[in-house]
């Protein structure tokens, strides 16, 4: 997985259309940002392997997930990795809700104990859609930034790579303002620090660590993994409007290769059935029989986001 067009992801970059989007002139913009740095989010951050806010994890009181093949097959490609070579990309697909962000979870939490660098991308669609806070960027005024999500992302991002951000030294300066800058060799952190206590810069800040993290992922230094759950957003439908509406979206990761993640074998049908009649997710006295399993099945069609929204009324 690369780094190569993953900068594209910056909020930075996406060009609206401010006739049809976003109306704020120019003392607005400045009202906005006199205020960010007040505005630092005050929520924990998400979890690495966060997926929706009616998580399961919550439900049952514990972090359980059922190992399934599309996962191990990436792992397989992963523990084969030859990094001589350049990053290969790989894209789970398949219908929704057949799991293919907890098999992204899986292999974020396998390479996390591998002791890799995460760069992970929890929601795409939190990037281009229902934005808010929008500031009108210095660099491009074509385009606007996200502070707030930015400094979000940079929580998360300390939170899960916080062994790493002292050892990785930044290779060029970086000014702020007239009285802040980091300089060239000073550990990537710094970086990370001065988007997260200055709001207004948190978008800046993005950009360097991942332009940083390009740069110097192809040193040996540590192993970087690059996960984008919803990636399809960033070509999607979405509320920021651009001038240009024609398809793209494949140039930035062909070649990759493609991992179905499909609904659930019997085996596998069985075992999560097990799993909500042990935690007592499954109260209805047929949930146990064969009739009705045969029922479940062919009320969800083994899809394992249509299972659990039937078992949670039994």
């Amino acid at each position: 997985m690369m780094l190569k067009g993953i900068t594209r992801l910056i909020s930075r970059i996406h060009k609206l259309d401010p006739g049809r989007f976003l109306h704020m002139g120019t003392q607005a913009s400045q009202s906005i940002a006199a205020h960010l740095d007040n505005q630092i989010p005050v929520d924990s951050p998400r979890a690495i392997s966060r997926t929706i806010e009616n998580d399961p994890v919550k439900t049952f009181s514990e972090a359980c997930l059922m190992v399934r093949k599309p996962a191990l097959e990436l792992l397989h490609y992963l523990k084969n990795t030859n990094f001589a070579y350049p990053a290969v990309r790989y894209l789970l697909y398949g219908e929704k809700g057949t799991g293919k962000t907890l098999s992204l979870c899986h292999v974020i939490h396998f390479c996390a104990k591998q002791d890799w660098l995460i760069l992970h991308i929890p929601d795409a669609h939190l990037w281009v859609k229902n934005c808010q806070d929008l500031l009108q960027s210095n660099y491009n005024k074509q385009r606007f930034d996200q502070p707030l999500e930015a400094s979000t992302w940079l929580k998360n991002f300390k939170t899960t790579n916080e062994r790493f951000l002292n050892q990785i030294k930044v290779q060029e300066q970086y000014v702020w303002n007239k009285r802040e800058s980091t300089e060239k060799g000073s550990p990537l952190g710094e970086v990370v620090e001065q988007g997260i206590t200055r709001v207004r810069n948190a978008t800046d800040a993005v950009g360097i660590v991942l332009k940083e993290l390009k740069r110097q992922s192809s040193l040996g230094i540590f192993h970087l993994l690059v996960a984008v759950d919803g990636i399809n957003a960033l070509w999607g439908r979405t509320t920021l409007k651009r001038e240009d509406k024609s398809p793209e979206g494949f140039d930035a990761l062909d070649p990759f290769i493609p991992i179905l993640v499909s609904n659930y074998n019997p085996k596998e049908f069985e075992s999560c059935i097990q799993y909500y009649l042990e935690n007592n997710w499954l109260q209805h006295e047929k949930a146990p029989t064969e009739e009705g399993k045969k029922e479940l099945l062919f009320l969800s069609n083994a899809n394992p986001s249509l299972l659990e929204r039937h078992c949670a009324y039994l």
